[in-house]
């Protein structure tokens, strides 16, 4: 596609990573996910986890009921992985189509983590089951360790964790999710597409650390993995812009209360939901490959996940959109990524 492009039509797009929280913040959010995208894995960090099929169920019901009527919306339910985990749990939920993967978050390495994973060893059993069915691993991949730098973690979890994880059970498809280093795209694109592929978010793309101390550290901007240096940032955008079928769209949208993000121990997330794929649209055009926009967006996920690509499609404009600058949540307020910024493309309706 030129540069020159004014209009883009592609396949309506999915996202293979968003946090919708719960109660009133999932009220609130729901709608911007389903404004523009079809599908979406929801990961399953809550306060309460999703454990087991009967809070997949539930959860999956308060998010249908949640969703703007207007927006033909499916989400995709994970598993919180836990050293309780019992396999049979997993290949009922799988079977049933309840679970369309499971996640697997190293013991406080994020929000909701603290019952989390300390050791892979300790779910070997869920591992052997997942390989067997063919039910997806989703990783939150970084090692945590008080002596591994938090710039390193994501590099010394490839090396320690995931390369042991692989050769022990070769066909288990992973997906490394978020993934923030030139490491990371290195290792991934010399493997299977059909066994590891990786989320790429638009904030990784967009930002790199120094964006986070820019005039004064930046609490909106912290989220883990945390922003890396700018040379990993555009490793991650030279992949995108090449086409490479193991890398799809993962906005790893987090939404938290504005007096979270700037408390004494401010949380890690960026939400993102109202610009990701609009901001996922500026990169590939700055990188010259808009080409490669709808392979990205809308079948690389469905193809690794072997689940058909949407049929509906999108029209994206060369219009201004303005960010929304802040939702209400009863007495308090969530500030979205690009908060009142105007970004160069819009739907084909009012954005």
């Amino acid at each position: 596609m030129s540069k020159f492009v004014k209009k883009i039509k592609i396949k309506k797009p999915d996202d293979w990573h968003v946090h919708l929280r719960d109660n009133n913040i999932l009220n609130k959010v729901i709608k911007y996910t389903g404004k523009f995208y079809k599908r979406a894995i929801i990961m399953p960090n809550l306060d309460n986890p999703i454990t087991n099929c009967l809070k997949g169920i539930s959860y999956r019901n308060r998010i249908l009921n949640a969703m703007h009527v207007n927006y033909e919306f499916q989400p995709l339910m994970t598993c919180y992985l836990t050293r309780s985990t019992i396999p049979q749990e997993l290949e009922l939920g799988f079977s049933k189509k309840i679970f369309i993967a499971a996640k697997f978050y190293p013991d406080c390495a994020t929000t909701n983590s603290k019952t989390g994973i300390k050791k892979i060893s300790d779910i070997t059993s869920v591992l052997e089951c997942m390989e067997r069915i063919g039910m997806p691993l989703l990783i939150h991949g970084e090692e945590i360790c008080q002596n591994i730098d938090i710039y390193d973690r994501e590099a010394k979890f490839i090396e320690k964790t995931l390369d042991p994880l692989r050769n022990k059970f070769p066909k288990l498809k992973i997906v490394l999710e978020h993934i923030t280093t030139k490491e990371s795209i290195e290792y991934i694109k010399k493997n299977d597409f059909n066994y590891l592929s990786a989320t790429i978010t638009p904030h990784h793309l967009i930002l790199n650390r120094n964006d986070m101390f820019s005039g004064g550290i930046q609490p909106y901007l912290y989220c883990l993995p945390i922003l890396k240096k700018y040379t990993h940032q555009i490793a991650l955008r030279k992949a995108i812009s090449q086409g490479d079928k193991h890398f799809f769209l993962g906005s790893d949208t987090a939404p938290h209360f504005h007096k979270n993000k700037i408390n004494i121990f401010g949380c890690a997330g960026i939400f993102n939901a109202p610009s990701s794929l609009l901001s996922y649209v500026e990169v590939f055009e700055e990188m010259n490959a808009l080409k490669h926009l709808e392979s990205f967006c809308s079948e690389n996920g469905p193809k690794f996940y072997n689940m058909p690509i949407n049929k509906e499609t999108i029209t994206i404009v060369k219009k201004p959109c303005r960010i929304v600058k802040r939702i209400n949540v009863g007495k308090d307020v969530i500030i979205p990524f690009l908060s009142g910024k105007t970004l160069r493309w819009s739907l084909d309706d009012k954005c």
